[in-house]
């Protein structure tokens, strides 16, 4: 007997791209990813290309590969994207050594983080309702 499969955990207008065993802490990425959160997909990517901080750059590439997958896997329309969900996770911590005054030595922590985007279409709400 086998496990049930998981239920799908994305909508039919929704693309998700994840990012692993990303180079920074994940408050650090967090920052990042909380100024993509709900803005039009082609304005977050203009943000991340001006942002001076170092990990926008992976965060840029992350939203890239969700919104390829939303155009080449879903069908959906770029034009329309939206940022849906924007969050992180944890990953390893790497532990070292840096030696200090008399023979001891103090632990270093150089953290991983994890980078989930969900892009979703948004319709046109468009009822008639012109003025």
């Amino acid at each position: 007997m086998s496990q049930s499969t998981n239920p799908k955990r994305i909508l039919d207008n929704e693309a998700l791209s994840i990012g692993k065993n990303i180079r920074t802490s994940p408050q650090k990425l967090n920052l990042v990813a909380q100024s993509i959160r709900g803005v039009e997909a082609s304005k977050a990517l203009a943000n991340l290309s001006f942002s001076r901080k170092r990990i926008a750059f992976d965060v840029k590439k992350v939203l890239q590969s969700a919104i390829a997958n939303a155009e080449n896997n879903h069908g959906l329309d770029v034009d329309k994207l939206f940022v849906k969900e924007a969050f992180v996770g944890k990953g390893l911590v790497m532990k070292r050594l840096r030696a200090r005054a008399r023979g001891r030595a103090a632990r270093v922590l150089k953290p991983f983080s994890h980078l989930t985007i969900i892009v979703y279409e948004k319709e046109d709400e468009d009822n008639g309702s012109e003025s």
